[in-house]
């Protein structure tokens, strides 16, 4: 008998048992009138159990041993009677009111992300509960997610061969590998995310890891320079904390939690919805990940879906970086599949999808709770699919290679796409009502430029860092042309912001310089001009504490560098 089955008397689909309630969006389990068993799977742990009253055995008496045998989640509270229209009936809420209540009460997932949030009751919770692996931060996390602020959650999928019939892939008792790396970020508002991959073959520099062993020892691991990104993970004893020390130490975010998936995840998840949809420009019969399909569109689930996320060899340029951009297809596939009516109205997908994915996924042990994690699945059902956009880490060869195998972080287009993860900007053009203040804000930018030789400009150091003011001066000097500049020292006290003052008639000037120093329009201030050494008049440039270094652009950047890997989660794209 199934995990489906298990402590009940007959053969009946758990899923029958769950009614959906279009009053609350929520399912109820519904017993047999003769008081059968609850349908849902009984806790493997029982000192959970809640007690309940017992029930009426044979001649009326309460049989106290029956009612610890069995429980049933707790009854809820009664709805007041709702009016009735002219004709005797009552009013049934509009369809659209009841899929939106359905949609927000079992949450969202992400990439491997499938907690299936609300399909039962207590009990169930307590059976899910079971079902979970953990493993413990190590102090990597920021400890854990709030719903006030934006959510960062690191997604792993490992390359190890446990499980039935994944031998066959090669690495037969490999401890596996950091092989699919996705760091997830949802902005603050819930309106967009991006869901950022990190190359497996990407050279950086492993810090030192504080762990917690299997036996619950501690020790430090220590780091590695210039090694495979892969290598944080499995190798040398390094945990899932190690992975999120990692990409903290290059991208400059702290996730929230981590999750970590082997390839038996992707077979079960993919059956739980009733297969994925994929589209190939091209047949593919690739040997080494056992992916034999024709051009065109398919549905695929279990084993063959496991195929077409290791394939590589017969995609793109037949590399790793080709392998991320079809797991990204298929995660938004995936994700389609997930917040489509025919999963969410249906209990059995439900049900089966709250099995597969508190089985196959290990989580920190801040989030190894499956109210914990339906918490998160409603934070994460909030986002609109049409503003999940999905990027990879931009890369080079690595030059130190004659013949490239490996690749290094671009930092020309990283750095901004990190900064505006770090900041919560979006990938996406995320449609928000402006006020009029920002409108105001935003035209500061527009117009005029007048020719950097013509900028007259004071600078002054707010920003708490020594020699910053002079070594904008130079750079403005010898780089921009602006040779009109002049530093005039320390600002009166620090600024958090760096401000660029100026009258109306210098607005030409504000632009050219805001322009080159990066500044939003919020940073310029109209208003007077002062006198420069000389005594004419000049414009007033105050550094802030978020002047990062001369050269470097202060405001974080609005919109993704040009050519960065990306693939738009509501869009379907064809594998090539």
């Amino acid at each position: 008998m199934d995990a489906q089955g298990r402590g009940r008397a007959e053969n009946i689909d758990p899923a029958d048992q769950w009614v959906l309630n279009p009053d609350t969006g929520d399912y109820e389990l519904r017993l047999s009138p003769s008081g059968g068993q609850s349908a849902v799977p009984g806790p493997r742990r029982s000192p959970r159990a809640t007690p309940r009253q017992g029930t009426r055995g044979q001649g009326g008496r309460r049989d106290e041993r029956r009612d610890e045998q069995r429980d049933v989640p707790p009854q809820r509270r009664r709805r007041a009677p709702q009016p009735e229209s002219a004709g005797g009936r009552r009013k049934q809420k509009p369809k659209k009111a009841k899929g939106k209540k359905i949609l927000m009460w079992t949450g969202g997932s992400l990439a491997l992300l499938l907690v299936a949030t609300g399909v039962g009751g207590y009990l169930y919770y307590q059976h899910l509960n079971d079902n979970i692996n953990s493993i413990a931060d190590d102090g990597a996390s920021t400890g854990g997610f709030s719903k006030d602020r934006a959510i960062n959650i690191l997604v792993m999928g490992t390359d190890k061969r446990s499980g039935k019939g994944n031998e066959k892939y090669g690495d037969k008792g490999s401890v596996g590998h950091a092989d699919t790396t996705i760091l997830l970020h949802v902005s603050k508002d819930r309106t967009n995310a991006t869901a950022l991959s990190i190359p497996r073959d990407m050279i950086t520099d492993i810090p030192d890891c504080p762990t917690t062993m299997e036996d619950g020892s501690k020790k430090t691991i220590g780091g590695t320079q210039s090694a495979r990104f892969n290598e944080s993970l499995g190798q040398g004893d390094r945990t899932p904390s190690c992975t999120m020390r990692t990409v903290t130490k290059i991208t400059g975010i702290v996730p929230d939690h981590f999750m970590v998936a082997d390839f038996n995840a992707v077979k079960t998840l993919s059956s739980a919805v009733g297969g994925v949809d994929v589209c190939l420009a091209k047949d593919i019969d690739d040997p080494d990940s056992h992916l034999d399909l024709p051009a065109g569109k398919h549905t695929i689930e279990g084993e063959e879906a496991l195929a077409f996320v290791r394939t590589r060899h017969s995609v793109g340029t037949g590399g790793d970086l080709s392998r991320i951009e079809l797991q990204q297809q298929f995660l938004s596939s995936l994700m389609r599949k997930l917040k489509s009516n025919d999963t969410l109205t249906s209990p059995s997908k439900m049900i089966k999808l709250a099995e597969a994915g508190t089985k196959a996924l290990t989580v920190d042990s801040k989030i190894a709770d499956i109210m914990k994690l339906r918490d998160l699945g409603m934070e994460l059902g909030k986002l609109d699919m049409k503003n999940l956009s999905f990027a990879t880490v931009p890369v080079i060869d690595n030059p130190a290679e004659k013949v490239h195998t490996t690749v290094v972080v671009n930092e020309a287009k990283a750095d901004p796409l990190f900064a505006m993860m770090r900041a919560d900007e979006s990938l996406t053009a995320v449609k928000k009502k402006e006020k009029a203040e920002k409108k105001e804000v935003a035209a500061r930018l527009k117009g005029s430029k007048s020719a950097a030789s013509e900028v007259r400009v004071n600078i002054y150091n707010g920003s708490g860092k020594t020699g910053a003011a002079q070594a904008t001066l130079t750079y403005l000097q010898n780089t921009e042309g602006m040779s009109k500049a002049s530093q005039l020292g320390n600002a009166p006290s620090d600024l958090k912001k760096t401000t660029l003052e100026y009258a109306p008639d210098q607005a030409d000037q504000a632009r050219r310089l805001a322009d080159v120093m990066g500044l939003s329009g919020s940073a310029m201030k109209p208003g007077k001009s002062e006198k420069n050494s000389q005594g004419l008049p000049a414009i007033k440039l105050t550094l802030g504490s978020d002047f990062k270094g001369a050269g470097v652009p202060i405001s974080t950047p609005s919109k993704a560098p040009e050519g960065i890997q990306k693939v738009e989660a509501d869009k379907t794209v064809c594998a090539k």
